[in-house]
């Protein structure tokens, strides 16, 4: 059993996905069997939640123990965890936060797996902020994609603009108003049977990038639902984007600089089946 309570108003289903990801692997079976309640009264279907409404979750101890993330590294100052699949990055740091301080720096797309970074202190959080913001850590990702790359590697630059109205953004080869400058690197890693394997390296992180830039080249990553090819993605039946934040390696000064030693790899990998 676990009780939370709502910090604002929203709908219980956009709550428990930000907030207990357990709860959200099973939201169907949970609304089915009346084991979730809201202030004491149990509910059979999504429901609004004022600011201050108590929830409690009633899962089993298997339900209890599906894994969201594991924690690749901890220190005093630093904690790296790496997130499955269908879990929102908030929901991590709700977990972590109610075992210990935490403070949250970044997020991965809902479908994206692998490596997010928490800040133990406030002041790891302003030094990994500061870091982020300057490009001082360096991420790779690693996607499997429909389609063969021009090159075997290749630096390419766009311009992305938000659609806030669709939640998408929209690529273009030359500026325009409104578009922010986007630079992705990428090398293929692997190429076989209409499909390739490639490392992606930002340059830039906008909202999207990776899977809007590779759909512009002409090669979608492959269960991408939004910026991908839905036929193929439908005859495989694949409804997430095989995507991984694969690597992270710190370039940082000061007491973190221990960091810089260290490089950090997710388990998992840009594939159809795991």
């Amino acid at each position: 059993m676990l009780q939370l309570v709502s910090d604002k108003n929203q709908t219980l289903k956009s709550f428990t996905e930000n907030n207990y990801a357990q709860a959200a692997f099973f939201w169907t079976a949970l609304l089915k069997s009346k084991s979730i309640k809201v202030n004491d009264k149990r509910v059979t279907a999504d429901v609004n939640l004022n600011e201050g409404d108590t929830v409690t979750y009633y899962l089993t101890p298997k339900q209890e123990a599906k894994p969201a993330f594991y924690v690749v590294y901890a220190d005093k100052n630093v904690l790296i965890a790496d997130k499955e699949s269908g879990v929102n990055s908030e929901a991590v740091f709700a977990a972590l936060a109610r075992e210990r301080e935490c403070y949250f720096i970044h997020r991965l797309d809902r479908n994206t797996k692998g490596l997010l970074v928490f800040a133990l202190n406030a002041e790891t959080e302003r030094v990994l902020l500061n870091a982020f913001r300057d490009r001082k850590i360096e991420k790779k990702y690693h996607a499997l994609c429909f389609g063969e790359f021009p090159k075997q590697n290749d630096i390419l630059t766009a311009y992305l603009k938000k659609d806030a109205e669709k939640s998408l953004v929209k690529i273009f080869d030359k500026p325009i108003s409104g578009a922010e400058k986007i630079v992705t690197e990428y090398k293929v890693l692997r190429a076989e049977n209409g499909f390739t394997t490639a490392e992606i390296t930002l340059h830039t992180g906008k909202t999207h990038q990776i899977r809007a830039h590779l759909a512009h080249i002409g090669c979608p990553i492959v269960g991408d639902m939004k910026y991908g090819n839905s036929a193929q993605n439908k005859a495989l039946k694949a409804a997430r984007q095989c995507l991984v934040a694969k690597s992270l390696r710190f370039c940082l000064d000061g007491e973190l600089a221990y960091l810089n030693e260290k490089e950090f790899y997710s388990q998992f990998h840009a594939e159809l089946h795991e």
